[in-house]
């Protein structure tokens, strides 16, 4: 294909794509009119390169779904027309893959924080199990490999694919109780015909959420910060949560955190000693300090 013929194929199926994303109905003699292009062309576009699409179609015409109007960016419109244009010589681009890139309902089962490192080679087919499962709501059962022992869970809600510090995890709902499940540690998964109820409060408390740590019983922890560090804490987030409840005179901070648990805190208290401590919960603390004397006299 020449690039002057590839421009013009980008073109007319950017065009086309941008009226069904309006609502506009499209068929093939009115098309071959206004690209000067054959009926047979045409109706190739629609029947095949927009076959991935969610079509609907009546007699001789087609529309978008109207559940996906206006759904699809400027930036999707060039990528697919970049995409069409060279298909044929990257089979690889399948049908699916192409589909999520215009689902924005497949986006929103995804939650990134912090970089993508995590490989997903030969677990593609799950990965995209539980994206469609999220989506439609669906229950789920799997085998979740644990270092103490397997352990299956069933009738499993998921809410969310979770990409946090470069690994996946799978946020999902089991007896009422929302966890976190490594991705990679997940076999024999199953996707249930049964659906779960939807609760916009986990959905809102997981994009809030710092970490992975999903326990619903929140702890809150205070730390002071001495100002020698202070405009670290100030710049950004260092400490999951974390709120800056107060600046000191001398510079330094009383800083809070509702955690799932205390180890989303103690890692970096021990990163930045001597200029974090723990004022609540009491207790904490002096457990920290007596497993550092452990740790430096054996």
């Amino acid at each position: 294909m020449t690039k002057a013929a590839h421009d013009l194929l980008v073109f007319r199926l950017s065009q086309m794509l941008i009226k069904l994303n309006q609502g506009e109905w499209l068929d093939a003699k009115s098309l071959a009119e206004e690209f000067n292009i054959s009926v047979r062309t045409a109706q190739r576009d629609l029947g095949v390169r927009f076959s991935y699409l969610p079509l609907e179609k009546h007699g001789a015409r087609y529309r978008l779904d109207p559940a996906c109007l206006g759904k699809i960016s400027l930036r999707d419109v060039e990528r697919f027309a970049c995409l069409a244009g060279v298909r044929g010589l990257f089979p690889s681009l399948s049908n699916d893959f192409l589909r999520d890139i215009f689902d924005s309902r497949i986006q929103s089962a995804l939650l990134i924080k912090g970089h993508q490192y995590e490989s997903l080679d030969g677990r593609e087919a799950n990965f995209r199990a539980l994206e469609q499962a999220i989506v439609a709501r669906q229950c789920i059962t799997f085998l979740y490999r644990k270092d103490e022992g397997d352990k299956s869970y069933s009738d499993a809600e998921p809410y969310k694919m979770v990409n946090h510090k470069g690994i996946w995890y799978l946020a999902a709902r089991d007896n009422g109780k929302l966890k976190a499940f490594s991705f990679s540690r997940i076999e024999q998964l199953r996707v249930l015909d049964n659906r779960f109820t939807f609760d916009p409060e986990i959905e809102r408390s997981l994009i809030e959420e710092d970490g992975i740590w999903l326990n619903q019983d929140k702890i809150e922890m205070v730390l002071t910060v001495t100002k020698e560090v202070a405009m670290y804490f100030k710049r950004r987030k260092l400490i999951a949560n974390q709120v800056i409840e107060k600046e000191l005179a001398d510079g330094g901070l009383i800083i809070s955190a509702k955690v799932g648990h205390v180890n989303q805190v103690l890692p970096s208290v021990r990163y930045w000693i001597p200029h974090l401590r723990i004022i609540s919960p009491e207790g904490i603390q002096e457990e920290l300090e007596a497993s550092l004397a452990a740790y430096l006299n054996p």
